[in-house]
């Protein structure tokens, strides 16, 4: 059965058409994958031998290994530095999740991937989790850069319906609300394999896919359970002390493993990746086409999470490599040479600019980018070092407790900051990062004068998050109510006025009490304290 396309062409030839008339855009398309949650040791190109997982292997097989790929370490965040190329503390979405009863989201100012693919002329699409603003339509996916969004505005809306969360129902397509029916991993395969089967074959395409798969509450179907329902859990230690904890606690109560549950999750999200694939093939464009997976953080690796890092320490929530450095693999087999590697770090702030270099889409981002251009060293296989501090906060899940760290090729400051009421308690792993990847050899009391240099970084970068950015909060404020569907909850457009609110200071004293509040938090957005005095950011 010859491709869609292909048919096409030939259809086109018997008619006497020339196919110059009809020939599709040669840039190529794009496709991202992102997982939630997944651990770096639960494929199969990690040795995973029970989870299977044959079509991430295979982006792999055919593309490259992105070995030292860093996510942020909880799921906002990185999804902000997907879409922007920016820092996370910047854009105050660094230390805790967007949750539902926050009215924020990402500047509308910031410009998202999606809008320069779609000023390219890109047919732009979305289908899955969103997590980075619901309350006004100002963050909405249809407001930056995607012509189509199917999925949910929040997280854990569950894998079977009413698709909801809090209670509310949160399931959609461009604003309508939507039933769902079936298992959630396979309603998102579905909706894309349908529109790139009805896109434009004469232009090309940006698709985003980003599962809630496999974030807890865990669930999977029948014959998913059945096959995985006898796989122990041999799990080593995550030398993490909450993570390892919470299992030791989970044993003591005589509570179920959540391993092959999570087993299961993971299958079944590996199976929709693979759907999308074929499709891909079937349509005879997988040879142009940029496929990128990666996971949004470390595996969950506590009790219900089920996630596998090891041999990376620690996992989700922690700013040890288990938490924060991720599988992520890449596929362009018309540039990539298959079966490859590469080992230089990237972040999840570098794929804006590696993907649309590699696409040839002009960047039309007006603040600067954090993320770096990587295309062409992944593409002729060439390290690059890295000699700047790369930064990552969570604040996640306990408030107060702060897992902070700095990083380049060399070194690798690791801080847990525990904040009461009137102290503070600060604990410093410091690692040589390129010959202790696993973090066993703590050599802060060695290197007093790496540590102060490291924690003054961090410091410095700390101070710019905005001072009413997003903090860590497991419940709502006492008495918050959600609404019955979340389809209708952000205020339309035409309701809100054309521009950010100023805040309560008189324009004279902003720049001035911007100075004032030093490491508290800007006042004034995108302003770094450190450079007022220069005439810097404080605009």
């Amino acid at each position: 059965m010859l491709p869609r396309l292909a048919t096409r062409a030939l259809i086109l030839a018997l008619l006497g058409v020339p196919s110059l008339t009809f020939a599709a855009d040669p840039r190529p398309n794009v496709v991202i994958f992102l997982a939630d949650d997944l651990g770096w040791a639960d494929v199969g190109l990690h040795g995973e031998e029970v989870i299977e997982t044959p079509a991430i292997d295979r982006i792999a097989r055919e593309g490259v290994e992105l070995h030292r790929f860093y996510s942020t370490p909880i799921c906002s965040p990185t999804r902000a530095a997907l879409m922007t190329g920016r820092d996370p503390m910047r854009l105050g979405v660094a230390y805790g999740v967007i949750m539902p009863w926050m009215t924020n989201g990402i500047h509308p100012s910031e410009h998202f991937m999606p809008q320069s693919f779609q000023a390219a002329g890109y047919q732009t699409a979305m289908v899955g989790k969103w997590h980075l603003g619901h309350a006004q339509q100002t963050y909405h996916p249809n407001e930056r850069g995607f012509d189509h969004f199917y999925g949910h505005l929040h997280t854990e809306v569950g894998y079977f319906p009413p698709f909801a969360n809090q209670h509310g129902r949160d399931f959609q397509v461009n604003g309508k609300s939507l039933e769902g029916e079936g298992y959630e991993t396979f309603v998102l395969a579905d909706e894309a394999e349908r529109w790139i089967k009805d896109r434009d074959p004469h232009r090309p395409f940006f698709l985003y896919v980003p599962f809630i798969a496999p974030h807890t509450p865990l669930e999977a179907p029948d014959d998913l359970l059945a096959k995985y329902a006898d796989m122990d859990d041999d799990r080593e230690k995550t030398r993490s002390p909450q993570t390892d904890q919470s299992r030791m606690m989970r044993r003591m109560m005589l509570q179920s493993s959540a391993r092959p549950v999570y087993a299961a999750v993971v299958d079944a999200m590996d199976q929709a990746i693979g759907r999308v694939l074929n499709t891909l093939d079937e349509e005879g464009i997988a040879d142009d086409t940029i496929v990128l997976f990666f996971s949004d953080n470390g595996g969950a690796a506590y009790a219900t999470g089920g996630a596998d890092n090891v041999p990376l320490r620690g996992g989700k929530g922690d700013t040890f490599e288990g938490g924060i450095r991720v599988v992520s693999v890449m596929r362009y087999p018309s540039k990539i040479e298959p079966g490859t590697r590469f080992d230089s770090i990237m972040s999840a702030m570098d794929v804006f600019p590696t993907i649309t270099a590699a696409a040839g889409v002009p960047r039309g981002n007006t603040f600067d980018l954090d993320g770096r251009n990587l295309w062409n060293a992944i593409r002729e296989q060439r390290h690059v070092p890295r000699d700047e501090y790369i930064f990552f906060a969570s604040e996640t899940p306990i408030s107060g407790y702060f897992n902070l760290t700095a990083f380049n090729d060399e070194w690798k400051l690791v801080q847990q900051v525990k904040q009461g009421l009137m102290s503070a308690e600060v604990t410093n792993n410091l690692f040589h990062i390129s010959k202790d990847p696993y973090e066993y050899v703590n050599l802060a009391e060695q290197h007093p004068e790496v540590v102060a240099k490291m924690a003054k970084a961090i410091h410095h970068w700390r101070s710019r998050h905005p001072i009413a950015g997003t903090r860590h909060q497991l419940v709502p404020p006492p008495g918050w109510r959600a609404p019955t569907d979340w389809a209708t909850y952000p205020v339309p457009l035409d309701e809100l006025q054309d521009v950010p609110a100023p805040g309560m200071p008189p324009p004279y004293a902003l720049r001035s009490l911007d100075w004032m509040h030093g490491e508290a938090g800007r006042l004034i957005y995108d302003c770094d304290p450190y450079e007022f005095l220069g005439g810097g950011l404080c605009k």
